[in-house]
């Protein structure tokens, strides 16, 4: 009989490429292949009983082969593959059906009229690619421009955000390279130089405000935390990010959600000035939801960049035999990257010209796949996988969004599920498996992930891809199987998230305790019988069924649920008595209860029906957290607030938005939480919200918040002789923009109130004995007795545009507040913070008419910024330890006389008219941060200024303190010297000067500064010289000089320390020597060199002599004309220049007369992993051995032409390596 399976599968490979292509628009066809894949099914379970039987026995040498009958099973049907069988007598049956059904595809296949695929088109040859990767991710093509800029906004400390840090969004529809994008902005030399932190966080679509918060916390840590409380995560996550100058990227953000955000940002908003965040997204809505600023909308690449992508990833095809093909790719395209980089991967596997038009042709281009995002590109290199490959990329449709995984791990999954067929050689599945990996990852299918080199990832894209390949075969219901397991006591189905149906025999499972269905949000209804799981015990979530499903009544014989139950879909009971027919108020151990009503325009359950659904769900008294959420009735049941809740410690409210008043819950005796949220009819709180009138209310509450009550007016008290909330200790009102009433005054224990966004409200501060944080945000108008008691406030926030000012009277009730900050008041003309005898931290920020500001000796943290101060008086700041001043541009100074002698950290930007840091006319005898006398008190330990285009000089008279470590200055345009003494701090590691144009001079002399570990001067027009002494520097890893066009040379006898592990000289056009002999570095990593004589010197000396020696980076700006070679070897072969053999990067530019790279040079560099050759216009040759297994070449046309006409042979040799050429 397996016979008739060898004769009759052939006939039906045949028309397979053509029946996977048809069944994406002739749902017939898709019919027959799901059939074909369930007769494949089948069979397999036929061939593993037999080799089960037969492995039981131990008849092996009498095994029969059906690995030829396995081959012919088509892509649903791979990995059949025992290697040998005995027929048994009661397996002929079954044989026989397989038999029967086999015949039916047949005369099936026939009726569909689908074409043998040698009838339509050539029959693909695929020849199989070599077995190492492609070259690391990275070669990105038409971009430039999009990184300069964004570069540019990252480095800049301007911004268009009114929140800090700002927020940069980088806007574009899926598969244009956002993430690629800002991969390489992330790690620019300049960008990484720029930031004290970095983290990447791929946010996705899944915004948790926990987990996004776990993530940051982990990647800038670099450390696991299992903990999930959103308090102590932010606090550690603000402790590692206060006073850093800190880059963020949030990759492919979804959330749409302001609330969500702004819980997410906060502590971000404790970094230093600079600090910068980046979102990548596809929604223009969420690009407005984090940031008022306008994004950066990434376009789709020109026709030149998109043509470079697809040949890049058609590899070693010759692709420039088919140039009138052009117009066609680019249509086919459409500016995407990823879809460019896909073409190229599926016709790098093709060689046949016609197919390459089947394919350019294909009728797939034109369907638009309903419910489907996938591009017509993906589905066609989908399409053309081999069939053993298209069941092992269907099967990674399991795998979440973002997920990385490793190898060995999928492959080791593949085997698992027989997807890897067996061969007859000594192959093993492992390294098959290896292979089939490795022709997904050349396909672009799977990239290396950015986070480490030994994980793999999906695109979205590819993802969405996955899924579609998958269909029917990815799990959204569960299989009935399940329901035959009637001893399983446990289901966990937690998170599936794409779960859709649970199995309609699931009351089979009549010894199940446990179902946990947390997250899995696509159940629209429980399955008929749910009712008959008695023993349930755990039951996460129950989601009311429509017309003919689930009824709530199906509840009444789980007698002994218990913990937290969730009922989901409530507008679906239209039968009250259906709902009493559940009987929750029996169910007396749960502890928690949701309820939640979908909303909806068109709702089957009107108001009336929805009170009496509500009322008949009345639970134990027991329960001790309850939410209510979308609740569709216009007011609430009794039963809810009744005092016999005694035990109810949580309540939620949310999304009511037919109810015109609160419930009166004044009475629950034991409630602590309660989260009023989104009550859109709600115009007035009054005495039906507070319950029996002459009682006490909220006798034991300690936290309320109120949230988005668009329609809410007035706050009435509750008219008894008593305190409202006498436990209260956080009261929180958000986004309500109607609220004009009182709020309540009598709050003896409130600890946090908190008030954001209520436009309307003129807020009354009452006496509050233990408050401990103030926060109003976005209101009408503050308003306070002369007399306040605010005792224990240690921590203010105000931004009141209509604030004009703070009364003394006030100010001295405030008599312990360590913080205060003051943001957007636009008309707040003086504050008397001197009264504040305890503040430690005062933040200013966007107040345009504050001139004067007068500052207390206790201050630590001072933070000023878009303020039209014209002097600050520090001098009496005794203990300030870090000051940031930005965008103040009235100030001409930062301090009269000299800076505090406590100052740690002083970071000035943006200050248009800043010509010095200390105003020196009143104190002839001080320097501009120190005088002599008290230089040596000084604990500066770091001043960074940048964008303060009046600055003319930091010291006229003196020295900068001796204490200071780290000397970063920016953008100065005016800045001429750094010390009239000319020499630097003792202390000094850092010392960053960029884009200094008028800088003549650094120091005189370095011989004091032994301490200086990194060293980086970069466009400084006018620097003619470096200070001597750079041989003293013995702590120095980090030398980088860069387009400073003046410099002639180093100092008379300059020599550079040998401890030197980075040098960078380029774009120095006059410097004519380096300091001799560079070859005693023997520590240096890293070269960078350009210029002809730098190069020519440094090859004098001898490269080799570096023998740590592992990036180098030449660019010999057009010299060498003599040099035919690289290395440089004579006539006769003689090497005169040799490598060092520690090289694993090589890049070498601009040399415009090299014909061939020496095979001599090369051959001893193990080590080379990449080699980067730029602007060798002559270069023809490349060595027949030591090349490394990345080659990237651009501006070589003469290469190119060898290439281009089928020479690869002769150029490269025995080559089994990536290369790119462009």
């Amino acid at each position: 009989m397996l016979k008739k399976w060898k004769t009759t599968l052939p006939t039906i490979r045949a028309v397979l490429d053509d029946a996977e292509e048809k069944q994406v628009k002739n749902s017939s066809v898709k019919i027959w292949l799901d059939e074909l894949e369930d007769l494949a099914y089948d069979a397999d379970d036929i061939l593993d009983e037999f080799a089960t039987e037969a492995l039981r026995r131990k008849l092996v040498n009498a095994e029969p082969s059906t690995s030829k009958v396995r081959k012919f099973i088509p892509t649903c049907c791979a990995g059949l593959t025992p290697k040998s069988i005995m027929f048994d007598a009661n397996m002929r049956s079954k044989i026989k059906g397989i038999n029967t059904r086999l015949q039916e595809i047949v005369t099936q296949k026939n009726n569909l009229q689908l074409r043998d695929c040698v009838e339509g088109r050539t029959k693909t040859t695929r020849s199989r690619l070599p077995e190492t990767y492609l070259m690391k991710e990275g070669n990105f093509y038409g971009r430039d421009e999009d990184k300069k800029a964004i570069v540019k906004l990252l480095l800049s400390s301007e911004s268009s955000d009114a929140e800090f840090p700002p927020v940069i969004p980088i806007l574009g529809m899926g598969g244009l390279g956002k993430t690629t994008l800002v991969q390489l902005v992330y790690n620019d030399e300049d960008v990484s130089h720029c930031f004290d932190l970095k983290g990447w966080v791929c946010v996705s679509d899944d915004f948790d405000v926990v987990k996004v918060t776990k993530e940051i916390l982990q990647d800038v840590t670099k450390v696991t935390y299992n903990d999930n409380d959103l308090n102590l995560l932010q606090h550690k996550l603000k402790e590692q990010l206060s006073d850093k100058k800190f880059l963020l990227i949030l990759d492919d953000v979804w959330n749409e959600n302001y609330v969500d955000w702004t819980t997410l940002r906060k502590p971000f908003e404790f970094g230093a000035l600079g600090s910068k965040i980046v979102i990548t997204t596809r929604s223009d809505h969420v690009s407005s939801t984090v940031s008022s600023s306008k994004p950066y909308e990434l376009k789709e690449l020109s026709n030149d960049a998109c043509l470079r992508v697809f040949q890049h990833a058609l590899g070693a095809t010759d692709f420039i035999a088919h140039p009138e093909l052009n117009q066609k790719i680019l249509k086919r395209c459409k500016g995407l990257p990823l879809a460019a980089k896909a073409l190229g991967g599926l016709l790098r596997t093709i060689h046949d010209r016609n197919e390459w038009d089947y394919v350019l042709n294909s009728k797939i281009w034109d369907m638009a796949e309903k419910n489907s995002d996938v591009l017509p590109t993906l589905r066609l290199s989908y399409l053309y996988l081999p069939s053993h490959l298209k069941r092992c990329f269907a099967y990674c449709s399991l795998f979440p969004k973002d997920y990385e995984f490793e190898e060995k791990e999928l492959v080791l999954l593949w085997m698992a599920e027989g997807l890897v067929q067996e061969t007859e050689g000594n192959k093993s599945m492992e390294k098959l498996g290896g292979e089939y990996f490795g022709d997904l990852h050349r396909r672009s299918f799977f990239q290396q992930s950015s986070n480490d080199e030994s994980l793999f990832v999906m695109h979205d894209l590819i993802n969405d891809l996955a899924e579609w390949a998958a269909g029917d075969l990815c799990y959204r219901t569960l299989p009935e199987s399940i329901s035959s397991l009637y001893n399983l006591q446990t289901l966990i189905l937690k998170d599936c998230s794409r779960l859709k149906k649970l199995p309609e025999k699931i009351g089979n499972l009549v010894n199940l305790r446990h179902l946990d269905i947390t997250n899995v949000d696509l159940i629209r209804e429980m399955p008929v019988g749910i009712e008959e799981l008695k023993s349930l015990q755990t039951l996460s979530n129950f989601v009311v069924g429509k017309d003919t499903g689930s009824k709530i009544g199906d509840l009444m014989n789980l007698k002994f649920l218990q913990g937290r139950l969730c009922i989901s879909r409530l507008e679906n009971v239209l039968d009250v008595e259906d709902a009493r027919r559940a009987n929750l108020n029996g169910k007396k151990n749960l502890d928690a209860l949701v309820m939640k009503w979908e909303s909806a325009d068109d709702d089957l359950q009107d108001a009336k029906v929805a009170i009496d659904v509500l009322d008949m769900l009345c639970p134990w008294t027991t329960v001790k957290e309850l939410s209510i959420d979308g609740y569709l009735g216009e007011k609430f049941p009794t039963w809810l607030g009744h005092s016999s809740f005694s035990n109810m410690v949580h309540l939620r409210i949310e999304r009511c938005r037919k109810c015109t008043s609160l419930p009166a819950i004044g009475q629950l005796p034991s409630l602590k939480d309660l989260v009023i949220i989104g009550m859109a009819k709600v115009q007035s709180v009054g005495p039906e919200f507070y319950g029996e009138s002459g009682l006490k209310p909220f006798q034991s509450l300690k936290t309320l918040c109120f949230e988005n009550m668009q329609e809410w007016k007035d706050w009435i008290p509750s008219g008894v002789a008593y305190e409202e909330f006498p436990c209260l200790r956080e009261l929180s009102i958000f986004h309500c923009p109607k609220l004009e009433g009182k709020l309540p005054h009598r709050l003896p224990l409130l600890e946090k109130f908190c008030v954001r966004k209520c436009e309307e409200l003129v807020v009354s501060i009452p006496s509050l004995p233990m408050l401990h944080e103030l926060e109003i945000v976005g209101c009408k108008k503050v308003v306070h007795r002369n007399t306040v008691e605010l005792c224990s406030l240690k921590s203010i926030v105000f931004s009141i545009p209509d604030l004009k000012s703070l009364t003394e009277e006030f100010m001295h009730g405030l008599v312990k507040v360590e913080n205060l900050t003051i943001n957007d008041c636009k008309e707040l003309t003086s504050i008397w913070q001197d009264k504040l005898m305890f503040l430690v931290m005062l933040d200013i920020r966007s107040c345009p008419s504050l001139i004067n500001v007068s500052l207390m000796s206790t201050i630590r943290t001072l933070k000023i910024k878009s303020c039209t101060l014209q002097f600050l008086p520090m001098s009496n700041c005794t203990c300030l330890e870090d000051a940031t001043i930005v965008e103040c541009n009235s100030l001409t100074f930062i301090s009269r006389g000299q800076l505090p002698s406590t100052l740690k950290k002083l970071v000035i930007g943006n200050c248009e008219k800043l010509q010095s840091v200390v105003d020196e006319a009143e104190a002839p005898s001080s320097s501009l941060l120190m005088n002599e006398e008290n230089l040596n008190t000084s604990l500066l330990e770091r001043l960074d200024i940048c964008d303060c285009p009046s600055l003319k000089f930091l010291s006229s008279r003196g020295d900068l303190p001796a204490t200071l470590k780290i000397l970063q200055i920016e953008r100065c345009s005016e800045l001429a010297s750094l010390s009239s003494s000319g020499q630097l701090p003792t202390a000094l590691k850092r010392l960053y000067l960029w884009i200094c144009p008028k800088l003549e001079s650094v120091a005189d002399k370095l011989h004091n500064n032994a301490s200086l570990e990194s060293l980086e001067i970069r466009d400084c027009e006018k620097l003619k010289s470096l200070p001597e002494g750079l041989h003293k520097l013995f702590h120095l890893n980090e030398l980088r000089i860069i387009e400073c066009p003046s410099l002639v040379s180093f100092p008379d006898r300059g020599l550079l320390p040998t401890s030197l592990r980075e040098l960078w000289i380029f774009g120095c056009e006059k410097l004519e020597a380096l300091p001799n002999p560079i070859h005693n570095l023997t520590n240096l990593t890293l070269l960078y060199l350009k210029g002809v004589n730098i190069c020519k010197q440094v090859f004098e000396w001898g490269l080799h002599r570096l023998t740590s020696l592992t990036y180098l980076q030449i660019n010999c700006d057009g010299g060498f004309p003599d040099w035919q070679s690289f290395p440089y070897e004579e006539e006769d072969g003689k090497m005169m220049m040799t490598l060092p053999t520690s090289l694993t990067t090589l890049y070498i530019r601009n040399l415009p007369n090299i014909v061939f790279l020496s095979s001599k040079g090369f051959q001893n560099l193990s080590a080379l992993q990449l080699l980067w050759i730029s602007n060798c216009p002559k270069l023809e040759f490349l060595p027949e051995k030591g090349l490394p297994p990345s080659l990237c070449i651009h501006g070589c046309p003469l290469l190119k032409q060898h290439c281009k006409k089928g020479q690869r042979a002769r150029v490269v040799k025995d080559r089994q390596h990536s290369s790119r050429f462009d």
